[in-house]
């Protein structure tokens, strides 16, 4: 018999859940598939986890090489988003991001950002490992080539990551409409 008032599983929720916007850096601005619509939906994805009170965290690949956040999104992070400089591909097993993922306390992680079948994917695989909850926001995350983010979602989802969108990820967090948070959140996926 269904349990009155359960939700599934696989739906976000608010409480235990934060965003990882993995590398969405300036040399990557003419060689990615669809940069700018990436760019936009991890700003959207930022603020409405901003106005959701939930934690964000950046990562930024080799920036000596790769440069900083684009400025487009960096304006969109919450203040006091962690932004953790690092070599490895995955995001996991740098001392400062394993940290702040500590820090964050959350059971689930919605991943956006670049490119999926490096950065993004290593980092989803290895957050799986650690019993992590992962839904990768497939229209917020990109690759030179198409192909590479085709079989990136699908070896991600195949090892246990939901593939979610910008938008089912923020209105399965807010549950209900009405609020001032629906209202801003509502505003940013015009």
């Amino acid at each position: 018999m269904a349990t009155v008032g359960a939700r599934h599983p696989g739906l976000l929720s608010r409480e235990s859940t934060g965003l990882i916007l993995i590398d969405v850096q300036e040399a990557f601005r003419p060689v990615i598939d669809g940069f700018d619509q990436v760019v936009a939906n991890c700003g959207i994805l930022a603020e409405g986890f901003g106005i959701l009170g939930r934690p964000v965290l950046v990562s930024v690949q080799y920036t000596k090489g790769l440069g900083q956040t684009v400025p487009e999104l960096a304006e969109r992070l919450p203040d006091g988003t962690p932004v953790v400089e690092k070599m490895r591909f995955s995001a996991c097993g740098v001392e400062a991001f394993d940290a702040a993922l500590e820090e964050a306390g959350c059971t689930d992680w919605v991943v956006a950002g670049i490119e999926t079948h490096v950065c993004v994917n290593q980092t989803v695989l290895d957050l799986i490992a650690r019993d992590y909850a992962v839904h990768v926001a497939g229209d917020a995350v990109s690759s030179r080539a198409p192909a590479n983010r085709t079989l990136a979602l699908e070896k991600m989802a195949s090892e246990g990551a939901e593939i979610t969108s910008t938008e089912m990820a923020l209105f399965e967090m807010l549950e209900v409409a009405g609020s001032d948070e629906f209202k801003a959140i509502s505003r940013l996926v015009r």
